[in-house]
């Protein structure tokens, strides 16, 4: 039974994006620790893993590296590898492809630039479907990746043997979200005043429009929670409006709201 995997990039929370039309022929994926080496002086313990001289100390691994290399082909070819239908289906070519909704390769390549200028992470899916002896394919991997990432290099050209072919080169970073959390005072079980930290908002790859049309049930309050991940920021909308403290209760539907920058 054969392996079949699936690379996919979308953007904006999923709102764009698309499965490679050719997958790679491989993909390196480089994960790489940062540990710390020190050298400690004077009389070590009494076991090899106490003594004096230099230590590891672990911390946090790096970020997760991919790079990988294709082509996007020009519809107009008939590649004798392109196979219609489903992957269950699919025997076994150099190259593994998908030929329902395919587009033509300036459309990826204006897609990847596009998201470049965005300055907004995308998301990188690498799926791994273990073939099953009925022919099809198992649901779930331990192999599977799904991650954001920025995009850090992407070269191409067009292909001079294959006129509408487009080879390109690939390379993505993990991006991991992060911002500021809110303490909270809590009282404890002892009467004690002590500061809790609360947990992040689930972070949200979309991106983030200019402007709020004031809806009903809205309010600061909630549109600060609704962009933002929190409501601590909804003086600030009212403040980048010019909305007086007597004028918020009275915002009117319809009223479009320009938002602070993250």
């Amino acid at each position: 039974m054969e392996d079949h995997y699936f690379i996919y990039l979308s953007f904006n929370n999923q709102a764009e994006g698309w499965r490679l039309p050719i997958n790679p022929e491989s993909i390196e994926i480089s994960e790489e620790g940062q540990g710390k080496t020190y050298n400690i002086v004077g009389k070590g313990g009494g076991t090899e893993e106490t003594r004096a001289g230099e230590i590891n100390v672990i911390q946090s691994p790096k970020l997760k590296e991919v790079s990988f290399s294709s082509f996007f082909p020009s519809k107009s070819h008939n590649y004798p590898f392109i196979v219609q239908g489903i992957p269950e289906l699919t025997p076994k070519p150099k190259y593994q492809y998908l030929s329902d909704g395919t587009h033509e390769p300036m459309k990826y390549v204006k897609d990847i630039r596009k998201w470049m200028e965005t300055k907004h992470p995308i998301r990188f899916m690498y799926i791994v479907r273990r073939g099953r002896e009925d022919g099809k394919l198992d649901n779930a991997s331990d192999r599977d990746l799904n991650f954001p990432a920025s995009i850090e290099k992407f070269e191409w050209k067009e292909v001079a043997g294959s006129p509408g072919d487009i080879e390109y080169t690939l390379s993505l970073k993990e991006y991991v979200f992060y911002s500021a959390r809110n303490v909270q005072p809590v009282v404890n079980a002892k009467g004690e005043t002590v500061l809790v930290q609360q947990q992040p908002a689930r972070p949200n790859e979309g991106v983030m429009p200019e402007t709020h049309t004031f809806q009903d049930g809205d309010s600061l309050t909630k549109i600060s929670t609704k962009y933002y991940g929190d409501s601590a920021r909804a003086r600030e909308i009212q403040d980048f409006n010019g909305i007086s403290d007597s004028e918020v209760e009275g915002i009117q539907n319809g009223t479009v709201l320009k938002l602070p920058p993250k």
